[in-house]
């Protein structure tokens, strides 16, 4: 069975907390070809680097403020005290561009990554110019920073945003899936990169065991099945099948960051919702978005 699931230390590699990629050697998925991750934490002063490559990158702060350099250019990033304070500015590299990222006072950034061929302009997507969307409602209410999606972000392969689900909520649910090249549906792998807090005003100290749960489970013969506690640093794989719900236990909010492309003909997020739970978009129109979005600074 591959490993589907990885935790903070099984996904390190070096100066990296998380190197999961279609070359990394801690990756254990047979045929993973098509998305990848990297998360570093830099001291102050401190700086990583990514060599020349084949595949399209966008570097999204985690929580600091960071200075990337493409192409002999400086773009600064003002970055964000946390990912539970609103969008962050990204900065899309393109492809076969060396990056260096360094950060004055320290942080965490992450980089998202797919395999490319096309060239699209280096691009800084300020945080004011981020698409924020509330979706869903109810207890099925969270947010979405669309900054790497097709409608915000011109890219060649891979579609990635963010999103911010509050203590006690459910999100990517109704559980879907994307794992077919037909009519209304794409195929594209999916990395989720979590990261979980205390929720304000929660009655939990400060060092509880902030925690959040992902599920994903089989939509034809290939056998997946996935019941995962995730916090920070935490990793989950969907190369195919319904995922759904990532859920906020009550008292900590949740935070993933997506990755997602594939090789087919359109860079488009087309889902087919799970039959049995799909119904739960028809009461949304009755419901209320949870009072606690958005999130921000």
């Amino acid at each position: 069975m591959a490993n589907w699931v990885y935790k903070l230390d099984e996904a390190r590699d070096g100066l990296w907390d998380v190197s999961l990629g279609t070359s990394d050697s801690a990756l254990k998925v047979d045929g993973w070809a098509h998305t990848g991750l990297k998360v570093a934490t830099l001291e102050a002063g401190g700086s990583v680097q990514l060599p020349s490559a084949s595949e399209e990158r966008i570097v999204v702060p985690l929580n600091g403020a960071f200075t990337v350099m493409v192409d002999g250019v400086e773009h600064q990033l003002a970055g964000r005290a946390s990912v539970f304070t609103g969008p962050s500015d990204v900065l899309y590299s393109g492809i076969n561009k060396a990056l260096t990222i360094s950060s004055r006072d320290g942080g965490r950034v992450a980089i998202a990554t797919a395999p490319a061929h096309n060239s699209y302009p280096t691009r800084l997507v300020t945080a004011a110019s981020i698409p924020v969307e509330l979706r869903g409602a109810g207890n099925c209410s969270r947010q979405v920073h669309n900054f790497g999606t097709p409608g915000a972000l011109e890219a060649d392969r891979f579609i990635v945003c963010e999103v911010i689900t509050p203590a006690g909520n459910w999100s990517s649910y109704p559980p879907h899936k994307h794992d077919e090249e037909k009519e209304g549906e794409t195929a594209l792998e999916e990395i989720y990169y979590f990261e979980t807090q205390v929720a304000a005003g929660s009655p939990a100290p400060v060092d509880a065991d902030a925690v959040g749960y992902q599920r994903v489970y089989a939509s034809d013969e290939r056998p997946i099945d996935v019941n995962a506690e995730v916090r920070t640093g935490d990793t989950v794989l969907v190369p195919y099948g319904w995922h759904g719900p990532a859920m906020a236990a009550p008292g900590y909010d949740l935070y993933y960051l997506n990755v997602m492309a594939g090789a087919g003909p359109v860079r488009e997020w087309l889902i087919s919702d799970d039959p049995h739970h799909g119904w739960i978009r028809q009461t949304w129109d009755k419901a209320d978005i949870d009072p606690r979005l958005p999130f921000s600074a």
